[in-house]
């Protein structure tokens, strides 16, 4: 079992400006209240069967992994490291980039929050 401290980690502070690929892991209801607005959707338990959508994304980007405060991100991060991709994981997840002042968008007409 890979643990959250084993995986690539690196703050919302230290993201790059561009050529990064944003994966978000949270269920359907997290991602509809308020999400980055350029992130790729997939929740955490569709990732195994959903893992060929990142190629389409661009694999040869680095991808970030984003869930509410890093835990499911964390093991994202390291399911996708182990199938080949490079994937770090995102400390504080949602709550960080919300503090942080990162954009955010939500699917509906109410201002975007993070659940």
């Amino acid at each position: 079992m890979v643990y959250p401290e084993e995986v690539p980690t690196a703050s919302v502070r230290e993201l790059p400006s561009d050529g990064y690929l944003l994966l978000d892991v949270r269920e359907n209801d997290e991602w509809r209240a308020g999400h980055a607005p350029d992130a790729v959707h997939i929740p955490l338990r569709d990732l195994p069967i959903r893992i060929d959508e990142l190629a389409d994304e661009g694999i040869d980007q680095t991808v970030y992994v984003v869930c509410r405060t890093g835990g499911r991100s964390a093991q994202a991060t390291a399911y996708l490291n182990a199938h080949g991709y490079e994937a770090v994981n995102i400390a504080g997840g949602m709550k960080s980039w919300h503090t942080e002042g990162k954009p955010m968008i939500a699917d509906s007409d109410t201002d975007p929050e993070v659940l």
